[in-house]
């Protein structure tokens, strides 16, 4: 009707990300699990080395950790096979028990629900989600965001769980929205994601703090997280434009991400960032 002022729906508050900032995260790179083409360790070895890891990140001083199926490789891109799933789940309970700190779950190559699903049977309080929304090509095909499904199953378990989604994430070309910003504000504001991770093109590489920047003044008020290539040389620059730092091979022996956490390359990290 003219002369009446279009109105915009009120959006929900984000789930809280109950992380300091900055918070420095962990991944532990699983082997491959039951059920993946290139399995070989048992449960309880897969077990005790994600463990080992946790602890030396513990000792480290960083505050949480992320649990990823990165060794179930060529990855399915939507659904986690049953066994992995289950091979997580168990890998976390033990996780948190053994190292107490807070816990994110990354189910590759995107399945959101098994990651939420995992979170709420072990207490996880961030998931990530690789394509929340939009369409990516990757190398498992077409990949569509599945925003509006992963906040109905998260409302249906009953948790408040993070959901901290990827913009233009690694390993992907984005096809629906190729503008960084507009990406990250469809991302934060049509597929409410809690929080927004920046990465560069492959894992281990580098992010441009260009982009950072783009993405923290288009979403200025949801935490931004760097998802790949910081170094202890480069977290103090990037730490300028995020809130928090997911890493990886940085951490971990020769900087190679099957290698066990490094606890000297961790204590040296932690402390480029800050902390001890």
């Amino acid at each position: 009707m003219a002369g009446v002022a279009e109105s915009t729906p009120a959006l929900p508050d984000p789930v809280m990300i109950d992380l300091p900032s900055p918070a420095l995260i962990g991944v532990i790179h699983l082997p491959a699990l039951p059920g993946s083409p290139c399995h070989q360790f048992t449960v309880e070895e897969i077990v005790a080395r994600a463990v080992a890891d946790a602890r030396t990140l513990r000792d480290a001083a960083f505050d949480a950790v992320i649990i990823e199926n990165f060794g179930d490789v060529p990855f399915n891109k939507n659904e986690l096979g049953p066994a992995s799933v289950a091979t997580v789940a168990i890998v976390a309970d033990h996780v948190q028990r053994a190292a107490g700190l807070a816990l994110g779950i990354n189910a590759l190559r995107n399945d959101a629900r098994a990651a939420l699903g995992i979170a709420a049977a072990v207490g996880a309080r961030f998931v990530r989600v690789n394509v929340h929304t939009g369409v990516s090509a990757t190398d498992q095909g077409f990949i569509e965001g599945k925003a509006r499904d992963t906040l109905l199953y998260r409302k249906q378990l009953g948790r408040r769980i993070a959901l901290l989604a990827d913009v233009h994430v690694k390993h992907a070309t984005q096809i629906s929205q190729p503008d960084l910003a507009g990406a990250a504000r469809e991302t934060a504001y049509r597929g409410l994601a809690d929080g927004l991770i920046v990465t560069g093109k492959a894992t281990g590489e580098p992010v441009d703090p260009a982009d950072l920047r783009r993405v923290h003044e288009a979403v200025p008020d949801r935490r931004l997280f760097v998802g790949s290539g910081a170094t202890a040389e480069t977290v103090g620059t990037l730490l300028a434009s995020a809130s928090g730092i997911i890493v990886g091979m940085a951490i971990k022996v020769d900087g190679i991400a099957t290698n066990p956490v490094d606890p000297n390359r961790a204590v040296a990290f932690a402390s480029a960032a800050g902390r001890g």
